[in-house]
């Protein structure tokens, strides 16, 4: 029987006693758990050991969560989770615009940090046999490197965009009801998901008014289909 490897997670926040309360909870859900108090501290951190995953807060002294998990993601691609005390889905896709991937509002139930962090590393583990690059016509989507390319130039894929689309293309044809999106993508408003898919036709369609790769099914949700 396969031993599942035990994962390291780096928390970073401000307020010693939210994280030493994310410390103790993780560790005793069975994860290695280092801790930072701010983003210097947690970038020194980060140059000596590869963690599986990143908890940072957004609101914190000097760099914040946002210009730090920018700053992380320009080099590696490990998995970030956001805390925050604004809660409103603007704040939320400002979040997710800088690559992270999944965003909790304070105040939050540390049993639901703990199923989003689950998610994220079963979504990656899923993931690891997934081609990275995708092709839409003549779209080139490069999961790896979150970036698409066109005759019109390269463009930026984000972390919510892209989470979906791996979400999607291991399920082709399957519909994905809006409620289903929102919670891949950390989004509470249908608005704001079909906002999302909007913006992301516009990167990865030939003709995003007509879709012919992510389609609409009325009254349903959207699907998938590739080439």
């Amino acid at each position: 029987m396969e031993v599942e490897e035990k994962k390291h997670i780096l928390v970073v926040d401000d307020d010693d006693r939210i994280r030493e309360l994310i410390k103790e909870y993780l560790e005793n859900n069975n994860f290695y758990v280092t801790t930072a108090k701010h983003a210097e501290d947690a970038k020194n951190k980060i140059k000596l050991i590869k963690f599986d995953l990143i908890i940072l807060d957004i609101m914190m002294p000097g760099q914040n969560g946002l210009d730090l998990t920018k700053e992380i993601k320009s080099s590696n691609d490990q998995p970030i989770i956001l805390l925050t005390a604004m809660g409103e889905t603007s704040d939320r896709i400002s979040g997710l615009e800088t690559g992270a991937d999944d965003y909790l509002p304070k105040p939050f139930e540390p049993k639901e940090l703990l199923l989003r962090i689950k998610n994220i590393l079963k979504r990656i583990k899923k993931n690891k046999n997934l081609n990275p690059i995708l092709k839409f016509g003549s779209i080139k989507v490069d999961l790896q490197k979150m970036s698409i390319s066109s005759k019109k130039g390269e463009i930026k894929l984000n972390s919510a965009e892209k989470s979906l689309l791996e979400t999607m293309v291991l399920s082709v044809g399957q519909v994905f009801q809006r409620e289903q999106i929102s919670k891949i993508v950390s989004l509470t408003k249908e608005r704001a998901v079909d906002v999302m898919i909007t913006r992301l036709r516009q990167k990865i369609e030939p003709d995003p008014k007509n879709p012919k790769y992510l389609q609409t099914v009325r009254g349903n949700g959207y699907v998938l289909w590739t080439d």
